[in-house]
């Protein structure tokens, strides 16, 4: 992982996935009725691996990971 990613961990953010529109918003609003704080970050290419890198790098300012943490 990365350092921001440990940066988020320690601050009791939890990573949850990464995806696009329309996907995003709608995870992004489920899980703030759910009672998270939800965080938007941009997709890290460093963390992706497998099939789908070529299109998430060539794409990659469409998605973005998913962080939650329990409101205070």
């Amino acid at each position: 992982m990365t350092d921001r990613h440990d940066q988020l961990t320690t601050q009791g953010w939890t990573k949850r996935f990464t995806a696009d529109e329309p996907r995003l918003s709608e995870a992004a609003e489920e899980y703030q009725e759910l009672g998270f704080e939800v965080l938007l970050e941009p997709l890290n290419a460093q963390e992706i691996s497998g099939e789908c890198v070529s299109c998430l790098i060539a794409s990659g300012d469409r998605y973005k990971t998913i962080y939650t943490r329990r409101k205070k």
